[in-house]
């Protein structure tokens, strides 16, 4: 979960939070009433009853893996464009009218649609979903403008410091696997045709293994069989969407990636993790925390507190569907890039060899029980969880699950799985900067291997 919030505190707030209030983190999650069913089409529809506000929260995700990233990232931009009876315009009107909205987004695994509306308006919002799904116009004008819109956006992200860093990180650690590409090139956007979106629409957009979550005011049975109603002609196969297992980490030199007149330097770090379902995942989700995971952690305190060499330094466990991550992200000063390299690796250093503290290990467990918390105490959140855990093949009782496991880890537990994954050894290492600069501080801790920026 996203830490901003929290960084944003001022050094004085941060002391305050060393001794955090009781959150009662050992009392059990109550889940709500919720139904699952599966339709003839293959699509799994998930109903959650959280009747807190009269709005319903919906979540569809369609297995998209190894689609053409070029059109797949486009089609996101232009599903909602047209249908055959409805323009765009009319579409948002209609959604207006039952206070609702729909908008769609792509990871390396899923097409994903996101929507709300007003509970009463949730046959409606489904039946406008649906013919989205089966009857897309993709308009040549419509889709000209947001083609537009895409490679600006694209060409913006690639002057982008932290963009490119991470473009850098993901060539790294992947190296030929589909994830090592996440972000299609402009010129490639360019090149993308109304027909061609079509076509793709039609050969993956469809229903089998496909997951549809709703959440909110709502009877849960009563919620399926209305989506079984309004999403009754959405068929079809679905296409094999399996992408390989992700390759394991191989270490190597440090990459510096050179650009030039650089004012900071952008840190990254890959580390193995584990999936949420290994019984072992919340002890390194504790690790993690305790080295960098939120603002009252060890290397966050080490250099932003103690130093000032970087205001947001973050790290996070990412999962996707054929391997999960550690990433170490920092921004900081060119002139500070090596001293900001060595904390961070004796942070890595000291997490993997030495147990945490009581008190350290209890205020990063009461953490992580309190973010799990508030991340299913609204609808919107509990639809998020909801759909990403389905499309990892969890439920919901995971949080109960997860929660027992986080309240439980001892500190041995989390030192162990420290030492096998936040090792310094372990990482892969980037550094996008001045590499003139840079480069002599850097190899005076690692082996340096240098590449100019593309």
């Amino acid at each position: 979960m996203s830490t901003h919030t929290l960084q944003s505190l001022p050094a004085a707030e941060n002391k305050m939070t060393k001794r955090l209030p009781d959150l009662v983190p050992d009392s059990k999650i109550k889940l709500p009433k919720q139904l699952e069913r599966t339709l003839s089409s293959g699509l799994t529809v998930i109903a959650v009853r959280r009747p807190s506000v009269p709005l319903v929260e919906l979540r569809l995700r369609v297995p998209f893996g190894r689609a053409p990233l070029p059109r797949a990232t486009l089609l996101s931009q232009t599903l909602f464009t047209g249908t055959a009876t409805m323009s765009s315009i009319d579409i948002a009107a209609e959604l207006q009218t039952v206070g609702g909205g729909l908008s769609a987004g792509l990871d390396p695994d899923r097409l994903l649609i996101t929507g709300n509306s007003l509970a009463a308006g949730l046959d409606r919002m489904l039946e406008i979903l649906a013919g989205v799904l089966t009857e897309p116009a993709y308009p040549s004008d419509e889709v000209a403008v947001e083609r537009d819109r895409l490679v600006d956006h694209i060409q913006v992200a690639q002057s982008q410091p932290a963009h490119l860093a991470r473009t850098a990180l993901l060539k790294r650690v992947y190296g030929r696997h589909p994830y090592a590409v996440q972000t299609p090139e402009a010129e490639q956007i360019k090149g993308v045709r109304p027909a061609q979106l079509r076509a793709l629409h039609a050969d993956r957009v469809r229903p089998d293994g496909s997951v549809l979550v709703l959440v909110g005011d709502l009877n849960p049975e009563k919620a399926i069989d209305a989506a079984e109603k309004a999403l009754s002609s959405w068929a079809g196969a679905g296409r094999d969407a399996t992408v390989p297992p992700t390759p394991t980490l191989e270490p190597g030199p440090l990459l510096l990636v050179d650009r030039p007149g650089s004012v900071q330097s952008s840190l990254r770090m890959a580390l193995p993790a584990l999936p949420r379902t290994d019984p072992d995942y919340a002890a390194l989700q504790l690790a993690n925390l305790v080295f960098g995971g939120y603002f009252s952690s060890r290397w966050v305190e080490n250099i932003r507190e103690d130093k000032g060499y970087t205001y947001g330094p973050h790290t996070s466990i990412e999962h996707l569907l054929a391997g999960s991550s550690l990433v170490v992200a920092a921004e900081v000063a060119t002139e500070v890039t090596g001293p900001a390299m060595l904390e961070t690796l004796y942070e890595l250093g000291k997490i993997a060899s030495l147990a945490p503290g009581e008190d350290e290990l209890e205020q990063a467990r009461r953490y992580a029980l309190g973010t799990l918390r508030l991340g299913m105490s609204t609808q919107a959140g509990l639809a998020g969880l909801a759909s990403i855990y389905a499309s990892f093949g969890l439920r919901l009782d995971y949080l109960t699950e997860h929660s027992a496991a986080l309240a439980s880890a001892t500190r041995e537990q989390v030192a162990e799985v420290a030492s096998r994954f936040l090792a310094p050894a372990r990482a892969v290492t980037v550094v996008l900067g001045d590499a003139d600069k840079v480069e002599g501080p850097l190899t005076a801790l690692t082996a340096v291997e240098r590449e100019a920026a593309e």
